[in-house]
């Protein structure tokens, strides 16, 4: 038993091996057309297709909250509707609001005062009449209200009230929710009469002056490309609308299926095109040092491709290649050192695949 399993790894490697080689006859190679040569160094020019979707920066896509809780009382807004910077896109109500109204307004006239007693106490001390320590005590208090008034008027300034216009005849129980941007909704995510908290997230505003192509490429493509390189773009379910483009950032790092990611702005605004829309995209390349064979050298099997070496008279084996783009009937080979001083089948090679599988089969 122990022999037998020993020779069994062995016989099965042979096996494999075997089946990459095929050996023809002189009347098979004559009547199949075969031929063979060697590769060459040449320039290749092609399109290079690829996949990705329309995108926007982080800094494009801005989600709107509001720092204090409360019910939102009205809004228009409806996913698409165009907006401008500074547009009221809602109104909240709560009485958290109306309180710290209330704070400010009491804390600043408490401010008042005690500038003023804070003088008079500094008179007093010069002519001797108070001791130190009350008007040490009196400033204290002072710079604790100053400090008060100013954090209450940043509060305030937070959600869109003005401090400085404030006053007791128009302390409100309602806020408005202006839009940062211009641009357009993207999402509404809240309804009128719903209680939001301050991590709650309203709206999804989208400004679409930077809206690009994010567009997915191999890692054996991305030697190809450049910053400044033109992209032809037609959307998934718009094939026959073309959008001109511009590469203007490669990434340099590589996701888990060996892909990075293209950035390719549009050379022309185009408010239809929203985030997330699949897009097919086209770019003309061209390798001035490329290893290319005929086209009739590579062979398609099982979604890989193959060449044959010829490893003697009327013998081939069959190896694994990477292709790149094809043009003017010749294909780049991306392994190029399988090709160094080697002879290989560069016409009718599917004659040899079509030969191994029958011979496979028996």
């Amino acid at each position: 038993m122990i022999g037998c399993s020993s020779q069994q790894p062995k016989q099965a490697a042979a096996e494999q091996k075997e089946t990459n080689v095929v050996s023809l006859t002189d009347a098979q190679v004559k009547n199949a057309g075969i031929e063979t040569g060697t590769a060459e160094k040449r320039s290749i020019s092609g399109t290079l297709k690829l996949n990705g979707m329309v995108d926007v920066p982080p800094q494009s896509l801005v989600s709107v909250s509001f720092p204090l809780g409360g019910y939102l009382k009205t809004t228009q807004l409806l996913p698409g509707m165009p907006v401008k910077k500074g547009e009221v896109i809602g109104v909240l109500e709560d009485q958290s609001f109306i309180q710290l109204q209330q704070d400010y307004l009491i804390a600043k006239t408490k401010l008042q005062f005690l500038q003023q007693e804070a003088e008079r106490q500094r008179i007093l001390n010069e002519s001797k009449a108070n001791s130190d320590k009350i008007l040490q005590q009196t400033e204290a208090e002072l710079q604790s209200e100053k400090v008060m008034v100013k954090g209450l008027s940043e509060k305030l300034n937070l959600i869109g009230i003005n401090p400085d216009k404030l006053n007791e005849d128009n302390i409100s129980r309602s806020v408005a929710i202006t839009s940062p941007i211009s641009g357009f909704v993207s999402k509404v995510k809240v309804n009128i009469g719903k209680y939001v908290n301050p991590t709650d997230e309203l709206f999804e505003l989208i400004n679409p002056d930077d809206i690009h192509a994010a567009v997915t490429v191999f890692e054996k493509d991305i030697n190809q490309l450049k910053i400044g390189q033109k992209v032809v773009i037609s959307l998934v379910d718009k094939p026959a609308t073309k959008y001109n483009a511009t590469i203007i950032l490669i990434s340099k790092s590589l996701d888990e299926n060996r892909s990075a990611t293209i950035h390719c702005h549009f050379e022309k605004e185009d408010h239809s095109l929203l985030p997330g829309m699949f897009l097919n995209a086209a770019i003309e390349v061209t390798n001035n040092n490329a290893m290319a064979v005929p086209d009739e050298a590579v062979v398609r099997y099982a979604n890989k491709f193959y060449i044959f070496e010829e490893k003697a008279k009327n013998q081939y084996e069959m190896k694994e290649v990477g292709t790149g783009v094809s043009h003017e009937g010749f294909t780049e080979i991306r392994n190029d050192s399988l090709l160094l001083n080697k002879r290989i089948v560069v016409k009718n090679a599917y004659a040899i695949l079509s030969q191994m599988k029958n011979k496979s089969e028996e």
